[in-house]
């Protein structure tokens, strides 16, 4: 019975799955980027080594043809200083896709950092072929010329770039080459619209702050430092600068406070110390100003600045000897300054050596065409040593100099500097007879006294407006520009702001400069 039921059943046909053929599984092909997101996951993590491990790994796999590998090692290469190595492989990319104007950018930026900016201008030049809307280019195109001196092609660009899309690096370079030109409104005006662009950006604030600092345009200098201290409370520069403010109007107790948090920020900075120093030498502690000077010129030794402050206060302190070797030092690196010839001058006549003296004069005279004091000592030298002709052409020269200060602003001369002219109009006028006895006496202990009333106007200024230093220092790496320090000084050129190595940015330097006091 079983086998006949057996036998009985139908049987079911096939399933039609079960009949069809089974597709053949397809060719892998090798993918070129299959690990770009782990090599993209190191980099941005800063693991370098994983990350060129990883590819060294995808070069192996793809023969050396992933463009997304390639370009990494390039950027890892250029962190690490290695600028030609990161060039070559850029070069690489541009060949692997010519069509990319990023792979152009990086190999325009490589040439940049090397140093060969027509190079690097002709790169850019074709990578603003393949994409006419890249702010970065025309950007980068302006700090090229810039450092060729090509101001007004660099002002095109820059321009250009604000067109383009605006921001606040591009308004940093633009005022820079304003600064360096010596047009001071213009950059001004460039910085303002930057503050309107970016209200609350603490660098262009204090930037702004310092040149209405350089112009004596106090009130504004200090609305704007405020402002900027007001979005970042530890900005240094702003602090620097208030201080320095501070310090020009004779605050040093004050400034001395603003500078003592300075100094947890950056404890070696030169200009800070040389503002220091110039606050003890206005309260009159010169050891202690000598002590922050010297500290400052072992920072920065190449900054005629600092020695010019150290020559002014040897020389207060009757060190002639010091104040030679430093004031010698300074005109090695400022040759165009007539104040430092005559400080040298100063030094000299006390060191009985009235020749070379009447040469530092002379110079001084020919370098300074605003200074009264360089024809007063000048006339009191040659008194002493019985010209009074030429004592009389300087005493005339002076008196000059005195009326043309006196109609472009009302200053009130140093008390010591006048009644000095005084003596000295009468003993030309009268004879020497009269109120020059006592000084015709002891011909050293005369010239004394008219360095004293110099060096007595100048103790009140000489503190540097830093943040023209290194607020515009990062600027030392380059060669700076005098800038005019706070106070009354008709003596000083133009400021200007240094320009930053790489087209991100800042710092600017600050003078010493012989000051008329004024109230």
């Amino acid at each position: 019975m079983a086998e006949e039921r057996l036998a009985t059943r139908t049987p079911f046909p096939a399933s039609a799955e079960s009949q069809k053929p089974r597709l053949k599984k397809a060719q892998e092909f090798p993918i070129l980027e299959k690990q770009n997101w782990l090599i993209h996951l190191h980099y941005i993590r800063k693991d370098y080594e994983a990350c060129k491990a990883v590819i060294k790994e995808q070069l192996q796999e793809t023969q050396g043809l992933c463009e997304y590998a390639i370009y990494v090692q390039a950027l890892i290469f250029r962190l690490e200083g290695n600028i030609q190595e990161s060039l070559e492989l850029f070069q690489t990319c541009a060949v692997l896709s010519p069509q990319c104007a990023d792979n152009l950018k990086q190999v325009a930026r490589s040439l940049f950092l090397l140093g060969k900016h027509k190079a690097a201008i002709e790169v850019y030049n074709e990578a603003a072929k393949l994409n006419q809307t890249d702010w970065e280019i025309c950007h980068n195109l302006g700090v090229c010329y810039i450092y060729l001196k090509q101001f007004k092609k660099a002002q095109e660009q820059l321009h250009n770039a604000l067109h383009l899309n605006r921001h606040d690096l591009t308004y940093i370079m633009l005022g820079k080459i304003h600064l360096l030109e010596g047009d001071l409104d213009k950059a001004i005006e460039i910085y303002k619209k930057a503050v309107e662009f970016s209200p609350e950006n603490t660098e262009l604030l204090t930037t702004l702050g310092l040149l209405y600092l350089q112009l004596g345009i106090y009130q504004k200098a200090f609305e704007h430092l405020g402002n900027a201290l007001t979005y970042d409370p530890t900005n240094y520069k702003a602090i620097l600068a208030a201080g320095s403010m501070m310090q020009t109007h004779g605050d040093f107790d004050v400034a001395l406070t603003k500078y003592r948090v300075v100094a947890c920020a950056v404890p070696e900075s030169p200009p800070l110390w040389n503002n220091i120093g110039m606050c003890f030498f206005g309260k009159k502690k010169y050891v202690a100003a000598i002590s922050c000077l010297k500290r400052a010129n072992y920072l920065a030794p190449f900054d005629w600045k600092i020695l010019y402050n150290l020559g002014l206060v040897h020389l207060t302190m009757q060190q002639y000897a010091s104040a030679f070797h430093f004031l010698s030092a300074a005109i090695n690196f400022q040759p165009k300054m007539g104040e430092l010839y005559m400080l040298l001058a100063v030094a000299l006549t006390n060191l009985e050596d009235p020749e070379n003296a009447k040469r530092a004069y002379a110079e001084a005279v020919r370098l300074d065409k605003c200074n009264p004091l360089v024809n007063l000592n000048y006339a009191v030298l040659l008194y002493n040593q019985g010209e009074k002709q030429g004592a009389l052409a300087q005493y005339q020269e002076m008196e000059k100099k005195v009326h043309l200060l006196q109609d472009s602003s009302s200053l009130e001369f140093d008390a010591e500097m006048v009644d000095m002219a005084q003596k000295l109009g009468a003993a030309l006028q009268v004879g020497e007879a009269l109120v020059w006895t006592k000084p015709v006496k002891d011909t050293k202990s005369k010239h004394r006294t008219t360095s004293t009333s110099k060096a007595a106007s100048l103790q009140q200024p000489l503190g540097s407006n830093q943040a023209l230093g290194q607020a515009m220092s990062s600027a030392a790496a380059y060669g700076k520009l005098p800038s005019g320090a706070g106070g009354t000084s008709h003596l000083t050129k133009p400021p200007s702001l240094p320009l930053e190595p790489q087209p991100t940015v800042e710092a600017h330097p600050n003078e010493a400069s012989a000051q008329i006091r004024e109230k």
